[in-house]
């Protein structure tokens, strides 16, 4: 089985699918048809094969333990932390402090992009001793009230770390890093001018995902707040993961799965299809089909149960998936929206 170090964005490896057709595909925006269906945000959507369960895709996942004792940190101003992203060093950064780099950050002002780093996705992690590696004020670049939500890419066109961050919660930046600790600024890649609609753009996450048919090799997909205060995920691509197209409609409105606030989406490809994960307002984490091409739109349920006591309390959030000798690891954002911790599951 591949591990973290093969593997460009330590996606769990393909599981077996159940499914005795294929996803269907989207033909309607093809050659020259597209840029008019997009520019109304007219995307048309199919169903997939309905014999597919939210098992097939994910396993579940047990928590094992929290990845960091909050109380022992050097830099924590908040008392919170959130939005994980764990990343394996092999073959990409040979001078990394660990086999495994982990992002995260508090949330409040003034935030922060954390580092912490060890050689087992089980831990233990050691937190950077220069926390924050991202502050709220980086001349002359911006000056904002926090920055958080760290998500890092493995760019291998560049062999960089790219890491995108929100700051303040309508604009989401990236950052770029030749050893994944020292960071130089790139700039805004998403803001709430480029969604009409839209009040907040954040918690993105970006993925290495051709889509040949729109010429592009990214995807990202984000929290989007309404003008109504409702948060849905959006999505959009790139050729170069700097200049982006987004879909003026969301990719997973909150009222199509029947709820008020929707955030932290991550992407797993498996099986041919492609899925969109993401946590609610219930404190559960859920997961919709998109497929290959974004054409898709199955909602598949429940896809984590938080637990009821520490360190979830209820609430399970911002999933970011690994892999290591064959076993699937999550880690996620536990506990009440502020005073969330960062917690690790392990499959089987």
């Amino acid at each position: 089985m591949p591990d973290a170090r093969a593997n460009p964005e330590n996606q769990p490896p393909p599981r077996p699918s159940s499914a005795s057709g294929r996803v269907d595909r989207r033909t309607a925006l093809l050659g020259t048809g597209a840029a008019a269906l997009l520019a109304t945000g007219a995307v048309p959507v199919t169903t997939a094969h309905a014999s597919t369960t939210a098992a097939d895709v994910l396993p579940p996942f047990t928590f094992l333990r929290e990845a960091l004792d909050t109380s022992s940190l050097a830099y924590n101003p908040t008392g919170e932390l959130i939005f994980p992203c764990v990343r394996g060093t092999g073959g990409r950064l040979p001078d990394a402090p660990g086999r495994f780099l982990l992002y995260y950050a508090p949330h409040e002002n003034p935030g922060g992009l954390c580092l912490a780093y060890g050689d087992d996705l089980e831990g233990p992690f050691t937190e950077h001793p220069g926390n924050p590696i991202v502050s709220n004020v980086w001349e002359p670049h911006y000056r904002v009230s926090h920055v958080s939500s760290p998500h890092a890419l493995w760019n291998a066109e560049h062999r960089e770390m790219w890491l995108y961050f929100h700051g303040e919660n309508h604009t989401t930046r990236l950052a770029r890093s030749s050893d994944g600790v020292n960071f130089s600024y790139e700039g805004e890649v998403l803001t709430t001018s480029m969604v009409p609609g839209t009040t907040e753009a954040s918690y993105a996450r970006v993925f290495d995902h051709p889509l040949p048919d729109r010429g592009a090799r990214y995807v990202m997909v984000f929290m989007r707040n309404s003008t109504g205060d409702n948060r849905s995920i959006g999505w959009g691509w790139s050729a170069d993961g700097i200049t982006f197209d987004f879909d003026p409609e969301p990719l997973v409105s909150h009222a199509d799965v029947g709820l008020a606030n929707l955030s932290g989406p991550h992407l797993v490809i498996r099986g041919g299809s492609t899925y969109v994960v993401y946590h609610t307002d219930r404190g559960d984490i859920r997961m919709t089909e998109v497929g290959r091409d974004f054409g898709t739109r199955r909602h598949m349920g429940v896809v984590h149960t938080p637990l009821s006591g520490p360190p979830d309390s209820g609430r399970s959030a911002a999933p970011s998936y690994a892999i290591d000798g064959g076993r699937e690891y999550m880690f996620y954002e536990a506990g009440h929206r502020l005073g969330a911790t960062i917690a690790i599951a392990r499959s089987g």
